[in-house]
C-alpha cells in the first residue's frame, strides 16, 4: 500500500494529500471582501504555498477546478490572474463554474491537483 500525506490537517480536513505521486489540494479561498482580483490573487498565492509544503509547484498542474461567484462579472477578472500566474506551456486541464461559495464575501474558490 502506498503512504499517504496529509498536509495541515485539522479534524474536518487537510490543506493537501499526497498519495501515489499526486497532490490533491483543498479549495483554497482569499479574504473576503475586495475585488475579485484581489481574492484570485490571494487565492493562488495560497495554492504555491501549499503546493510547496506538497513538494511540488504549478509548474506540474495537472487539474484546475475554479468557482466563481458570478460568472457573468467575475470571469474575465480572475481569468487575467489566472492568465499571469500560470507558467507558459504548463497550463492544467481546467473548468470553471458559477457557485453559492462558503460566505457572500468570497468571490473565487480555485482547486488543484499536482504531480509530485
Amino acid at each position: 500500500m502506498s503512504d499517504i500525506t496529509r498536509i495541515d490537517t485539522s479534524a474536518r480536513m487537510s490543506q493537501a494529500v499526497v498519495h501515489n505521486g499526486i497532490a490533491y489540494l483543498a479549495g483554497q479561498v482569499g479574504a473576503e471582501g475586495g475585488t475579485v482580483t484581489e481574492q484570485t490573487q490571494a487565492v493562488l498565492a495560497a495554492v504555491d504555498e501549499v503546493l510547496a509544503k506538497a513538494g511540488t509547484d504549478k509548474t506540474k498542474l495537472l487539474t484546475a477546478q475554479i468557482w466563481v461567484a458570478d460568472i457573468a462579472t467575475q470571469f474575465a477578472d480572475m481569468n487575467a490572474v489566472w492568465d499571469a500566474w500560470v507558467p507558459e506551456g504548463c497550463a492544467p486541464a481546467r473548468w470553471t463554474g458559477e457557485a453559492k461559495l462558503a460566505t457572500p464575501g468570497f468571490k473565487v474558490e480555485i482547486i488543484v491537483t499536482a504531480a509530485v
